[in-house]
């Protein structure tokens, strides 16, 4: 599969993105990967470096004719989401992603494709083995852990990085010059329940909810997509409340910072109620599908027919957390007063859990506003602690204050306006990027990020265009001509 995507151009660019993809690099599971960068480093006879958190750093001196020109660190992450099809056999641990070519599109069989930031990785790395493409002194940094927590970027040290402009290679639009981003925080509620017998004359049933786009919970958070926990949840409080439905397990959602696709919960409801049961899961379907038709055109409800579970949620208990998972605020927050369209806060309900006594529910809150994202996780935890509950807060990374009129943004934009002979857009993100972090060590850094065409980010659908990566391709090696000499 993968030797299709090798001929593509630029061909050493996808060369490299191909023998990426042939490592497991799941987020905080990166050793593999982490040798793999070291030994490419290496093979080149560059100087690598690695810190305490396992982060990699190659450096390249300049080519002849470019020493004077100012120091630049080139910055992608090492780690990918791992997400599959439930129908895909596919094992992330072990396994290199499957490519495939579809048109003007490079996606993978059933997975994540791992372009996001494995695009941005495999242009470093060619960068770093060119023999012919001119360029200032690179400080090549690959971080861990983006994905999940950002502790690469967080236990990255100041003074290891010599460069003075910064260039994440980490935007999905390739029209679009990113100079601010929001920053985030991980919200877990986890609570004890004691369980109970079931009932005499009760079924069991698992109701399966798939089918759902999903993506990634930043980025994708403006498209009012499903969210499997919300629907679930809908689904369990109004059956419950009509019915009599009792909890024996939910399963839901994945990455907190990709929007769930599925959601699976086993359940007990009365044998007198099964006609108006399975007319009830028909109409909330039907309900489901006509609110998320444009969203979520395959958005499917399945109710299995199983043996009733020996034990149920203590009735108090389910009241309780359903309430609350419905309280709990699901995509925007705010938009920002100052920049239209622009997502100032939103939360994300990424991960549901109950069964056995043990019942937990992970979100990711994401503002560029601190104090706004503080005032989330407070109401967040406030929801579920009327359950309760204990909400803890962990992963805590600020936002990137945009600098529009930087030298290195300035610069693109009339670079971009000459080749493509058209504006590009230069906005803040929604997404937590890796910026936010860094200038904090490195406060007086020029930076800004680009990157090809990606779509589906985070979810099975993922997929980059070749042709956008051409086009970026092209507008990076002409930023590079023309990074100026150092002051």
């Amino acid at each position: 599969m993968s030797q299709e995507v090798r001929n593509l151009e630029p061909k050493a660019l996808w060369n490299h993105f191909a023998d990426l993809n042939a490592v497991p690099r799941p987020s905080r599971k990166e050793e593999r990967v982490i040798q793999f960068m070291k030994d490419f480093g290496k093979s080149l006879d560059l100087t690598v470096e690695s810190d305490k958190v396992g982060n990699v750093l190659i450096r390249k001196p300049a080519t002849p004719g470019m020493e004077k020109r100012t120091h630049l660190v080139m910055q992608s992450h090492l780690d990918m989401v791992h997400q599959k099809n439930n129908a895909t056999n596919f094992d992330f641990d072990k396994e290199g992603i499957k490519m495939l070519v579809e048109d003007d599109w490079v996606k993978a069989d059933g997975t994540t494709l791992g372009s996001d930031n494995g695009i941005g990785v495999a242009s470093i790395m060619t960068l770093l083995s060119s023999k012919d493409i001119p360029h200032p002194a690179i400080d090549a940094l690959f971080t861990i852990d983006e994905e999940t927590g950002m502790t690469g970027a967080l236990g990255l040290e100041g003074g290891w990085l010599k460069g003075k402009i910064l260039l994440n290679l980490d935007t999905e639009d390739d029209d679009e010059l990113t100079i601010g981003c929001a920053g985030g925080v991980d919200v877990t509620a986890s609570g004890s329940y004691d369980e109970e017998a079931t009932a005499a004359g009760m079924s069991g049933h698992r109701l399966i909810i798939r089918g759902l786009s999903g993506g990634h919970s930043g980025m994708d958070i403006t498209k009012g997509l499903g969210n499997a926990n919300k629907l679930m949840n809908r689904l369990l409080f109004k059956t419950h409340e009509t019915l009599g439905l009792r909890i024996a397990s939910i399963d839901g959602g994945g990455l907190r910072n990709a929007i769930p696709r599925e959601s699976n919960a086993v359940i007990a409801v009365p044998e007198t109620q099964q006609q108006a049961f399975h007319a009830h899961m028909k109409k909330m379907e039907a309900i489901f599908k006509e609110e998320h038709a444009a969203t979520d055109p395959h958005l499917v409800l399945i109710v299995e027919e199983m043996a009733a579970p020996s034990k149920v949620m203590q009735e108090e208990f389910q009241d309780t957390l359903l309430a609350a998972v419905y309280s709990a605020p699901n995509g925007i927050f705010r938009l920002s007063p100052e920049i239209e369209g622009l997502v100032q806060t939103s939360n994300n309900v990424a991960r549901v859990i109950v069964k056995e006594g043990e019942a937990t529910v992970m979100c990711l809150a994401r503002s560029s506003s601190e104090t706004e994202k503080d005032d989330l996780s407070n109401a967040l935890s406030a929801v579920f602690s009327l359950a309760g509950m204990t909400a803890t807060l962990s992963g805590n990374y600020p936002g990137w204050q945009p600098q529009p009129s930087s030298d290195i943004v300035s610069m693109m934009r009339e670079i971009y306006i000459e080749r493509f002979k058209e504006e590009p857009h230069v906005l803040a993100c929604h997404a937590g990027l890796e910026c936010g972090i860094l200038g904090t060590n490195y406060p007086g850094m020029d930076m800004v990020s680009f990157g090809p065409n990606i779509r589906g980010a985070h979810s099975p659908d993922e997929k980059v265009q070749i042709s956008s990566v051409q086009k970026y391709w092209g507008w990076l090696l002409e930023t590079l001509t023309r990074i100026p000499e150092a002051s």
